[in-house]
């Protein structure tokens, strides 16, 4: 079997490598769709080779030693639509002219988080996507928060230092974050732990809103969040940007830096960027204690790229210091200011990730290799039995490498494998969150996509999965023994679990401008080491694992509706997961000799069902105005009775934009109000409360101020205009009655920069 296994590779990279001997080129014409000029200076590239070039004079382009098979071409130019072209190069050059119309409304992207990278109109499920401008834009203070605006996507905060997102009613475990593709492991089991990210760097954001374990496995179960670094620069430049940002709610500060250049082959890039942020205001004008956090990040990557394909190494290190609002802390922090001195996280994350695409012709070839080392340190106070009571580390390599191949056309198929090693290990802090221990696991799947003529699309796939988790025995840092038959003062566990996930989806073009998606996903979410073998104080309470726990399924089905037209786009999507083994962490009747209350994990059947809706209009002839409007709605409950955590209330969002292109030394100025309308969440879990709806009013202004040959890009936006008092329903503060930020004014100066072109 080995041998043959061997033969089947062999002859495999063979024929790839003898498609590869054959090189193509694209050329043709940019003009003005309304007037027939040519367009000089438009920019076409092919992203998934890393090569571009502008037009000339005349509007004329080449592109050379393009390998055979399919690829996705953008063209654009500073005020009209970005335009997407798939060609299928079989045996000979390729002639494309293109015809660009002005600007309206954002048209369709490609996007690399699906399946399939592709088109949105070409995708089988639907990915919204938010660019570094929207989020420069946003009147969010984070990036988590600013990722909370796209529909059906909201987030868990213990202020705006602590956020994890929740996509359509599921979080933490349930959903996975990725960084370029590889999924961040930060010890994502509890609330109180955040995905170390920001947006330096970041050219979007791609998120899935739905089940994805048949890509990425277990933990997708609830959607994908996948940041998507910068381009590499164009060829023979050296370019950079330095921002500076004030948040005067909590008299924050942010700072960054970032260079990038490129010299025939080989690209580099660097980022850097620094945050501290005193403890934020209510509504009420009283400050919130212990909400404080200092942020650091590094990214830096260098590059090759060849006619065959582009080799990348990314390095990234973040360093938070995160203040916890918890009760020990609220007596003891009474000044507000900018150091965290006592009750709060101390993090460090490093992630090394090397990446290669080879390109054979019609066959991709892409292995993603990473290693990520998580140290996560809990400081308490001088009251506490040691300054130090948590310190734990967790080390990840991880490897992911996929095949895609283009029959023609309208078919083309994908196979891949995934696979993890992650350890585990306690310091000599006195309380072990979660105990040592090691997991692997292994996955493999494919997938195909099949053109039905020109109107219907048709993908399916299946996918086999393997994880096992060692635990050896060893003492639990939470043993009390006042109450042993409870807390029981060892912990050990050994036991592996399997799982068969399929999909199958559809868009159908029913126009030019209609567009419907159907999609029946199952997937699945193997208990991590905290629910299986926890036993210990987290935060304010005793949370116990339970061993007894199987793996978490779900079959969902989503229906979608796309509508788009030169001044118009409307989206409507339902959807309805049901969920078996769902885990939750449920309150007991038991507490322990200290007096905290035990909470442990238990599994139900339960089910999820709501949908968005989002429509955004540029009426005719009113090119400066634009108007959006969204709504999402979500209800999770167990099957048994009573109401899942974590469920965000209905909201309601309306924004009016207004722009215009230039006055004097401004270009690009615009100005926004948008207004939320949340409802009230009466429908709370067994161990939250009902919490009231409530309204926040924003508006925002920026431009582009042009000095010579320089341009300064000029942020304002004010959140919470009317300084309302309300508290959110996933905000986790209500336990010490903090209620949410206040009226905050969001200052952002960026400048762009070249050093060679």
């Amino acid at each position: 079997m080995k041998h043959i296994f061997r033969i089947l590779l062999v002859t495999i990279f063979a024929a790839a490598a003898t498609t590869a001997t054959a090189q193509y080129s694209i050329t043709g014409k940019i003009t003005d769709k309304n007037n027939g000029e040519s367009l000089a200076g438009a920019y076409v590239v092919i992203e998934k080779y890393n090569v571009g070039t502008a037009t000339n004079n005349k509007g004329e382009y080449i592109l050379t030693d393009i390998p055979a098979g399919e690829v996705i071409l953008k063209f654009s130019y500073v005020g009209f639509q970005t335009t997407y072209k798939k060609v299928f190069i079989s045996d000979k050059d390729v002639t494309l002219n293109i015809k660009l119309d002005t600007q309206v409304i954002e048209g369709q992207e490609v996007v690399i988080s699906g399946n399939f990278s592709s088109t949105q109109h070409d995708n089988t499920i639907k990915i919204s996507t938010l660019s570094s401008k929207e989020i420069s834009e946003s009147i969010a203070p984070s990036l988590v928060q600013s990722i909370a605006e796209v529909p059906g996507v909201d987030f868990i905060s213990k202020g705006p230092g602590i956020g994890t997102p929740v996509i359509r009613g599921l979080s933490l475990s349930n959903i996975l974050f990725l960084n370029n593709g590889v999924p961040l492991y930060n010890y994502q089991f509890s609330e109180n732990h955040p995905y170390m990210v920001d947006e330096n760097g970041i050219e979007r954001v791609e998120i899935i809103v739905g089940p994805a374990s048949l890509i990425y496995g277990s933990g997708a179960i609830g959607g994908v969040i996948n940041l998507i670094g910068e381009p590499i620069a164009k060829d023979g430049t050296i370019e950079g940007k330095v921002g500076l940002s004030y948040l005067s709610n909590t008299a924050g500060i942010k700072s960054d830096i970032g260079l990038k250049g490129r010299e025939k082959s080989f690209f580099w890039e660097i980022n850097g960027g620094l945050i501290s942020n005193k403890d934020y205001t209510q509504g009420d004008g009283k400050f919130a204690p212990n909400t404080r956090f200092n942020r650091n990040s590094l990214k830096s990557k260098i590059g090759f790229l060849t006619k065959f394909g582009s080799f990348k190494l990314n390095y990234q290190y973040n360093k938070d210091n995160l203040g916890l609002a918890v009760k020990p802390a609220m007596d003891l922090v009474t000044n507000n200011n900018r150091e965290n001195k006592v009750w709060y996280q101390n993090l460090e994350n490093h992630l090394l990730i090397f990446q290669n695409r080879l390109f054979f012709g019609k066959l991709v070839l892409a292995t993603d290799l990473s290693y990520q080392h998580n140290h996560r340190r809990l400081i308490g106070s001088s009251l506490t039995p040691v300054n130090t009571l948590v310190d734990m580390s967790l080390q990840t390599f991880s490897y992911r490498v996929k095949s895609t191949y283009v029959f023609d056309e309208d078919l083309k198929v994908i196979f891949g494998i995934q696979g993890m090693f992650q350890n585990n290990t306690n310091a000599d802090a006195p309380e072990h969150v979660i105990p040592n221990a090691n997991i692997w696991d292994l996955s493999a799947y494919g997938l195909v996509q099949y053109n039905l003529g020109k109107k219907i699309i048709l993908e399916s796939g299946l996918r086999y999965s393997y994880k096992d988790i060692n635990v050896p025995l060893q003492k639990a840092s939470g043993a009390d023994k006042k109450q042993n038959s409870i807390n029981p003062d060892e912990v050990e566990y050994s036991g592996n679990f399997s799982n068969i996930s399929a999909s199958v989806g559809s868009t159908i073009k029913i126009s030019p401008k209609i567009l419907l998606r159907i999609n029946v996903a199952s997937a699945f979410r193997t208990p991590n080491i905290a629910e299986l073998t926890q036993n210990g104080v987290h935060g304010t309470r005793y949370e116990m694992g339970n061993t007894n726990l199987v793996t978490q399924k779900n079959t969902e089905g989503d229906i979608g509706l796309h509508v788009h037209t030169k001044h118009a786009s409307v989206n409507l999507s339902g959807f309805y997961n049901n969920v078996n083994n769902y885990i939750f962490l449920s309150p007991t009747t038991d507490t322990t000799s200290e007096g905290y209350k035990i909470y442990k994990y238990e599994q139900t059947a339960s089910v999820l069902y709501g949908g968005e809706a989002s429509i955004h209009v540029h009426p005719h002839p009113l090119h400066w105005l634009h108007i959006k409007s969204s709504y999402e709605y979500v209800v999770g409950k167990e099957k048994s009775g009573g109401y899942l955590p974590f469920i965000p209330a209905q909201r309601l969002k309306f924004e009016v934009k207004t722009i215009k292109k230039s006055f004097n030394l401004f270009t690009d100025i615009y100005l926004l109000a948008g207004i939320q309308f949340v409802l009230a969440q009466n429908q709370p879990s067994q161990f939250e409360q009902s919490t009231p709806g409530y309204n926040l009013v924003n508006i925002g202004f920026g431009t582009n101020i042009n000095i010579k040959n320089q341009v300064l890009k000029f942020n304002i936006n004010i959140s919470n205009l009317l300084d309302t008092e309300y508290t959110d329903h996933l905000s986790t503060l209500q336990d010490v009655n903090i209620m949410d930020m206040g009226r905050s004014i969001n200052l952002r100066l960026s400048i762009p920069f070249g050093i060679k072109n």
